[in-house]
């Protein structure tokens, strides 16, 4: 069963905490729901959507000013489908970051409607450390990139990492290779990238070929790939000189 209006939950919530002792009122200074108990100095709040939403988010921000215990309140549907219904685990755990409580309430056709606290307010997770692993892998393929080639968002798209360009590079170089192919240490000595061995064995996108025993060619999908990243290949840093050793008199 779906409810139409959100007034339909207020009658479940109003039981379930006079039940727990509360005097409870509806529409009290815009708040849907509040609560007063003998025993307790700050009141209940209750913000009720039919969904999960933004707005129901920036509602008990404001009841925040008012008291701790706010609670935000939705039908959990038992038909409806969609991404909120089925991700209650991830949204209690951002009540409890932000500092609410979590009610949903199912409804039946011939049974009473259930009410469950996922979480209360005073259960506020504690802020998780940041992993140090995980940062620096973060920076690192921030740095490691030479320019900004990806647009935010994108989740179709290849992405342009700091992998493919530092591949991107060696296959640039490698494009002018004698007939016999290059070398590893030639190909490292050419673009500066110290584990251009290690991306020419790993091969991860096909644009490499070992010819022979340390040597290693251009695929036709490396020569490509030099065409359909050519911007790339303009704005990349260009590869070191390589010191020419001065010859023997």
């Amino acid at each position: 069963m779906t409810v139409q209006h959100e007034t339909e939950l207020y009658e479940p919530l109003k039981a379930f905490f006079e039940q727990q002792g509360y005097e409870i009122k509806g529409e009290v200074r815009n708040c849907d729901l509040v609560g007063v108990h003998p025993e307790k100095s700050e009141p209940l709040i209750v913000e009720m959507k039919k969904t999960f939403n933004l707005a129901l988010l920036l509602q008990g921000m404001e009841r925040l000013q008012m008291s701790s215990q706010v609670y935000l309140a939705v039908e959990r549907s038992r038909t409806k489908r969609g991404a909120v219904n089925q991700r209650w685990g991830e949204i209690t755990r951002l009540c409890r970051k932000l500092g609410f409580g979590l009610i949903t309430i199912t409804f039946f056709k011939t049974k009473k409607p259930f009410v469950e606290v996922l979480c209360g307010p005073d259960q506020q997770e504690p802020a998780k450390s940041i992993k140090k692993r995980r940062k620096e892998r973060l920076l690192y393929e921030f740095h490691e990139r030479s320019g900004d080639y990806n647009i935010g968002g994108s989740s179709r798209s290849k992405l342009m990492t700091a992998y493919r360009e530092k591949a991107l590079r060696v296959a640039l170089a490698l494009a002018s290779a004698p007939p016999e192919g290059a070398s590893p240490a030639s190909l490292r000595d050419l673009t500066g990238i110290g584990n251009t061995a290690s991306i020419l064995r790993s091969n991860y996108y096909g644009w490499f070929d070992r010819i022979g025993r340390g040597r290693y060619a251009l695929t036709p999908a490396g020569a490509e790939s030099l065409n359909l990243y050519a911007g790339v290949l303009e704005t990349a840093p260009a590869s070191p000189a390589v010191e020419q050793k001065p010859k023997k008199r």
